[in-house]
């Protein structure tokens, strides 16, 4: 699906919103198959119980998920650079994309260390910094496009930055600012 996905998303024309669903899908779908093993493989190897030759084992599986990783995600990148979102007539698909940058990067800065974790982060920071802007003068407090990008850029303060203040306050910010939008969302209108 992700090949697929992929040639649509070269194509000449903007995605749908189902196309764009899809293409979000086909791409998680498989770098969630490279996350999982690498968290579990990367706990085993922190632990340190097994013999040297088990324990080169574990280094050597975790660096080819790595460099799977990596494939997938500067795939992912680039088609977001070079296509998705030059391509993007509306609000909502430039904050879809760039939340998806924001997240691919930071899955990036999951998997790496030292001066490369801090260019995945400052990647992920400023795609994510472009999407909050854009969502929060564009998009209702509501909207889900709106929520999952706080929901994410609140991981990634706290996982990526080890900030789990500034996570917390971003969290609280859909609470507290705009509270009566959320009170309102459930109430018929007057005029019905």
């Amino acid at each position: 699906m992700m090949g697929a996905m992929k040639k649509v998303a070269e194509s000449n024309s903007e995605l749908t919103i189902e196309e764009r669903n899809l293409f979000s899908v086909a791409y998680k779908n498989v770098i969630g198959t490279y996350r999982v093993p690498w968290r579990t493989i990367s706990a085993i190897e922190l632990k340190g119980q097994n013999s040297e030759h088990k324990q080169q084992m574990v280094k050597k599986y975790r660096k080819k998920i790595e460099n799977e990783m990596k494939d997938v995600c500067q795939e992912l990148l680039t088609l977001l650079d070079k296509h998705l979102i030059q391509k993007s007539t509306t609000v909502e698909s430039k904050i879809f994309y760039l939340k998806m940058k924001g997240d691919y990067y930071r899955y990036l800065a999951e998997i790496t260390m030292g001066d490369e974790r801090q260019k995945m982060a400052e990647g992920s920071q400023h795609a994510y910094d472009d999407a909050f802007d854009l969502a929060k003068n564009q998009l209702p407090v509501t909207h889900p496009i709106r929520l999952g990008l706080v929901l994410n850029f609140s991981v990634f303060y706290y996982e990526i930055l080890n900030k789990p203040d500034i996570a917390l306050r971003l969290a609280k910010q859909l609470w507290t600012s705009d509270e009566p939008e959320i009170d309102n969302t459930n109430q018929p209108d007057e005029d019905q």
